[in-house]
C-alpha cells in the first residue's frame, strides 16, 4: 500500500468526525430554546459528541501521530465547510467585519 493512502483515509475520517461533531453542535444549539431543561441536553450532547470524536481519532490515528494530524486537518476542514454552509444570513445594514465598522 502506498504511504499516502492511510493518511488520506485518516483525513477523510477526520472530516467525517468533524461533520458529526459540528452538525451535532448546530442541532443542539437549535434545540436548546425548545426544551424544558436545556442543561442536561447540553451536557449530554457534549459528552456524546466528544466521546465519538475522541474514539474516532483514536481509531483513525492507529498509533501514528502523522495520521492524527491528518485527522485533525480533516476535522478543521469540516468545521470551515459547515460554518460557511450553515452561517445565518446577515441582515442588511449590519456590518459583519471590523473593517466595515471602523470606516
Amino acid at each position: 500500500m502506498r504511504p499516502w493512502v492511510p493518511m488520506a483515509w485518516a483525513g477523510l475520517a477526520g472530516f467525517g468526525l468533524g461533520l458529526v461533531y459540528f452538525y451535532g453542535l448546530w442541532l443542539t444549539v437549535r434545540l436548546l430554546p425548545k426544551v424544558r431543561w436545556p442543561v442536561p441536553v447540553l451536557i449530554g450532547s457534549f459528552t456524546l459528541r466528544t466521546a465519538a470524536v475522541l474514539g474516532g481519532f483514536f481509531l483513525a490515528m492507529d498509533g501514528r501521530w502523522e495520521r492524527m494530524m491528518a485527522c485533525l486537518c480533516g476535522f478543521i476542514l469540516a468545521r470551515v465547510a459547515l460554518f460557511s454552509r450553515l452561517r445565518p444570513e446577515q441582515p442588511p445594514g449590519i456590518p459583519f467585519t471590523t473593517d466595515e465598522v471602523s470606516s
